[in-house]
C-alpha cells in the first residue's frame, strides 16, 4: 500500500510508533524512525532489525527548527523525497491542576504541539515541491472528551485537532492531505504497567470489551497515509472501540 513511499514518524521507538514503523515497512515504505534519545533509537533499529524489517533513525531535538530542519534535508537529500510525515511524539500527564506546574504545562505543549508544528514545517516545502504528500498526527480520545486530571494533555490534543483540520485546509490546493487518528486505551508499555484495578473498570465502558492493541491504531494511520484515503483530508479519526468518557 505504501510502495516507492518515503515516511518519518516520530515517537517512533516504542508503542504506537514503532508499531507504524513495523507496519509501514511490511506495506513497503522507506521508513525513518525518530526518538529523544540515541539508546532508544538504536534499540529499536535492533529490535526491528531482528524481525528482518530494516529502518533508519535520528534523535533531533523536536523543539529546535534549525536541528530538525538539518535532518529533515539530509533525509530528503538521501531518498529524493518525503511522502507521509506521522507526528506520533508526544507526552501524556495525570496530576490535577493545582499539583501541575508551569514548567510540567510547557513541557506538554512543547512536545505535543510545537514539536509538531517544526516537524510540518520542515517537510512541507518538499511536500510541496513534489504536489502530494500525507501528514499524519496523534491525536487522542481526550481531545473529544476531556480527562478527569492532567489538564495539559488533552489541552495540547485539542490543540492538534485544530492544527490537523485548519492545516488540511491550507495545503489542499498542494495535494497534501492532512489527518489525525485518535486512539482510545491501548495496550502500549504505558498502559501495561497500570495496576490491573484501573484498567478493568476501564475495559467495561468500552462496548468492544477490550482495550486497542497497537496494530489497531497503526492499521489507521496506514490506510489514512495510502491512495485508498486519496479523498480524505481535514479528518480525526477515532479508533477507540466506541469508548465514551
Amino acid at each position: 500500500m505504501l510502495e516507492g513511499k518515503v515516511a518519518i514518524i516520530t515517537g517512533g521507538t516504542r508503542g504506537i510508533g514503532l508499531e507504524i514503523a513495523r507496519l509501514f515497512k511490511e506495506n513497503k515504505a522507506e521508513v525513518i524512525i525518530f526518538g529523544s534519545r540515541k539508546e532508544t533509537v538504536e534499540k529499536a533499529i535492533d529490535e526491528l532489525k531482528n524481525e528482518n524489517i530494516l529502518v533508519s533513525g535520528y534523535y533531533p531535538n523536536l523543539n529546535d527548527y534549525e536541528e530538525i530542519e538539518k535532518v529533515v534535508k539530509e533525509i530528503h537529500s538521501k531518498y529524493g523525497h518525503i511522502d507521509i510525515l506521522v507526528n506520533n511524539a508526544g507526552v501524556s500527564a495525570n496530576k490535577k491542576i493545582e499539583d501541575t506546574t508551569t514548567e510540567d504545562f510547557e513541557k506538554i505543549m512543547n512536545l505535543n504541539v510545537n514539536a509538531i508544528f517544526n516537524m510540518t514545517k520542515a517537510v512541507v516545502s518538499y511536500m510541496k515541491d513534489n504536489k502530494s504528500g500525507v501528514i499524519l498526527n496523534t491525536s487522542s480520545m481526550v481531545s473529544i472528551y476531556g480527562q478527569p486530571s492532567g489538564i495539559g494533555y488533552p489541552t495540547s490534543k485539542f490543540a492538534v485537532n485544530g492544527f490537523t483540520k485548519s492545516l488540511a485546509r491550507e495545503l489542499a490546493p498542494s495535494n497534501i492531505r492532512v489527518n489525525a487518528v485518535a486512539p482510545g486505551i491501548t495496550n502500549t508499555d504505558m498502559v501495561a504497567a497500570l495496576p490491573k484495578e484501573m484498567i478493568e473498570p476501564l475495559i467495561k465502558t468500552i462496548p468492544l470489551g477490550r482495550i486497542g492493541e497497537p496494530r489497531d491504531i497503526a492499521n489507521a494511520f496506514l490506510f489514512l497515509a495510502s491512495d485508498m484515503a486519496s479523498y480524505i483530508t481535514g479528518v480525526i479519526l477515532s479508533v477507540d472501540g466506541a469508548a465514551r468518557s
